[in-house]
Parts: C-alpha cells; sequence; structure tokens
C-alpha cells in the first residue's frame, strides 16, 4: 500500500473536504484519507498509482499537487483510535442535533431570525457530519445520494429562511424577546465550547476531526454574532440587527448547500 501526500491549496473548510472524499469515493484502490485543512493536506493510503488521484481532483479546480508518494509500513489505523473518534463525531453531532432543535424552537417563541439562522447553521454541520459518517464504505452512488439529500434539504431550509427575513423587512413584526434570544444563544454558545473542548482533547490529527473543530470555531462566531445582533437590537429598539445576521448566516448555509449539490452532479 502507498501512502501519497497531496497540497490542496483550495481546500480551507469541511465542505471542501466533503467534496473532495465524495470525489474520490469511486476510486476503488483508496483504502483511506487523513486530511489536515490547516495545512491544506491530504494524505491518501491508496493502492495503484497517486496520478489516478491526482487526476480525480483536477475538475474540482482546488490547486492540487503531489507532495510525496511513499511504501506505507503502518497501513492501518489503529481499531482502538478509529472507535475512539467515531464516538467524539456522533457526540459533537448529538449536540448539534440538540441545539438544531432547542434553538429552532426558541427562534420561534423569541420571534428571532437570527437564532433559526443559528439553529439551521446548527442543522448544516448535522448534515456534513452525518454524511461523512452514514457514507463510510458505501459506493460512490450511494455517497452522492446522501450528498444530494443533505444539500437540497439545507437549500430549501436556506431559501425558507430568506423569504422569512424579506417578509419580516417589509411587513409588520414585533421586536423579537430579546431576553430568550441572548439566554438561548449564550446557551449555544457554551455547546460549542464544548464540542470545541472535546475535540481538543482528542488532539487528533487525522482530516474528519480537525475539520470538525474548524466547523465548530466557526459557530461560536455565529453564537457571537446573534448575542451581538441580541444587543443591538436591544439598544436601538430595532429588529435590523436581528434580520441582518439571520440574512448573513443564511447566506452561508446556502453558499455551502450549493457547493454541495454542484459536486452531486458530476
Amino acid at each position: 500500500m502507498q501512502k501519497s501526500i497531496f497540497h490542496i491549496t483550495k481546500m480551507d473548510c469541511p465542505s471542501e473536504e466533503q467534496m473532495i472524499r465524495m470525489k474520490l469515493g469511486a476510486i476503488e484502490g483508496i483504502h483511506a484519507l487523513e486530511f489536515d485543512i490547516s495545512n491544506r493536506r491530504m494524505t491518501a493510503y491508496h493502492h495503484g498509482s497517486a496520478d489516478e488521484i491526482l487526476q480525480a481532483l483536477a475538475p474540482l479546480n482546488f490547486d492540487s499537487r503531489l507532495e510525496s508518494t511513499e511504501l506505507n509500513t503502518d497501513p492501518l489505523a489503529d481499531n482502538a483510535q478509529d472507535h475512539k473518534e467515531r464516538t467524539l463525531l456522533w457526540q459533537v453531532l448529538a449536540i448539534d442535533l440538540f441545539f438544531f432543535v432547542f434553538e429552532s424552537v426558541s427562534g420561534w417563541l423569541a420571534g428571532s431570525m437570527g437564532l433559526l439562522a443559528d439553529s439551521l447553521d446548527m442543522l448544516a454541520d448535522s448534515l456534513v457530519y452525518s454524511m461523512a459518517l452514514l457514507a463510510v464504505g458505501t459506493t460512490a452512488a450511494r455517497k452522492k445520494l446522501t450528498a444530494r439529500a443533505a444539500g437540497y434539504l439545507q437549500l430549501v431550509l436556506a431559501i425558507l429562511g430568506f423569504s422569512e427575513v424579506v417578509r419580516r423587512f417589509f411587513g409588520w413584526e414585533g421586536m423579537p424577546d430579546v431576553s430568550l434570544m441572548i439566554g438561548v444563544s449564550l446557551l449555544a454558545l457554551a455547546g460549542n465550547a464544548l464540542c470545541l473542548y472535546l475535540l481538543q482533547k482528542n488532539k487528533s490529527r487525522e482530516a474528519h476531526m480537525q475539520a470538525s473543530m474548524i466547523f465548530t470555531s466557526n459557530d461560536v462566531i455565529v453564537n457571537l454574532g446573534v448575542i451581538a445582533a441580541g444587543i443591538l437590537t436591544l439598544l436601538t429598539h430595532s429588529a435590523y440587527p436581528d434580520l441582518i445576521i439571520g440574512l448573513i448566516v443564511f447566506g452561508l448555509v446556502a453558499r455551502g448547500a450549493i457547493k454541495i449539490l454542484q459536486l452531486a452532479k458530476q
């Protein structure tokens, strides 16, 4: 078995990692993939030539190149470590799903688009994690089908969110419940902080674990944005800060959905 390291210049988020995983899913000789997003590197354990992998990456236009290839003397990752990382990913997924439900219900009760958008961002994270877990060991066709379903669901929810923001911009709506908005966002921030703690404690250099850490770090930024919007709403007595943060987050979710759907069509 060969161990080949690729430098992928334009790989900087978990969505792009997932695109690469699905793109390479059709290559039967690949045993395992490891990603180091912070350093833009992918390690492939495979049989056959590394050129086949490089050619498969070319249509993604991520500026990929082969750094090194060598005979792998340790072809299999430790099973206990694999189980540990899978368990950790399930824990992070469970936390994300819980806060998706919690924030979506709280968002409707508080009349806050920021909370609703944040809940959708949590769902988007959950979909990416689920895709990675469900696609393990399946065919390339199954991976693309899973990605397509997740992408369409994510896009539909983003469009519904956009339409609601527009309706509230031009229609009359009461002020969001700022206390509930900020309180729930603080709890979501604590949940994401817990996820970050668990991921950092694991100290894994595996790709999907590093990707999860980056994704969760982005969630913390979104949480802080919703809290800031709540404070601005309180100070200005205007619903516009809440609507603006909702619009921004819905845009981020829609962008991720479009990327996934584009790959699933290839």
